[in-house]
């Protein structure tokens, strides 16, 4: 089992932070645009437990993929956890935390994940999924401090 943190200050309040990334309406915004990201599934504008989101995504060579994510948990102002239900990685579960400190809020991403295909999943891990996830989060880091208006 692989693990990804990812913290970030925002200059907002925690109710505006909130409300964008509860909202799946806007995981377009802040995912790169070479991924493909393409949702199948029609979006309430609020996200809630048990939430099924299908979508399509481009990670590798223009390839695309099916994805389906559950949300699983949702504490309100606090913290949201989506898993996979069907996709790439054969364990794939992603919090997302927020905390209100002195002139913002702190945001941290924690994504615990598995690959399939056993000794090669773990070959590949290093040279394209780690790499691939840490560009992700960095775009999604700059959309968030240079593009996003709270």
């Amino acid at each position: 089992m692989y693990q990804l943190k990812k913290t970030q200050f925002i200059k907002t309040d925690l109710q505006s932070a909130w409300d964008f990334f509860s909202s799946p309406l806007n995981l377009k915004k802040i995912t790169p645009p070479e991924m493909g990201f393409d949702v199948k599934t029609e979006l309430p504008e609020k996200m809630y437990e048990g939430l099924m989101i299908e979508y399509t995504v481009k990670p590798i060579l223009g390839i695309p993929m099916n994805w389906i994510t559950e949300i699983k948990t949702v504490k309100d102002l606090q913290f949201f956890v989506d898993e996979q239900r069907k996709g790439p990685y054969k364990i794939w579960h992603h919090e997302h935390h927020f905390k209100e400190v002195e002139g913002g809020v702190e945001m941290t991403d924690i994504v615990s994940y598995e690959l399939p295909l056993g000794i090669l999943g773990r070959l590949m891990h290093p040279i394209l999924v780690k790499k691939k996830l840490e560009q992700i989060f960095d775009y999604r880091f700059k959309a968030v401090e240079h593009t996003i208006d709270f």
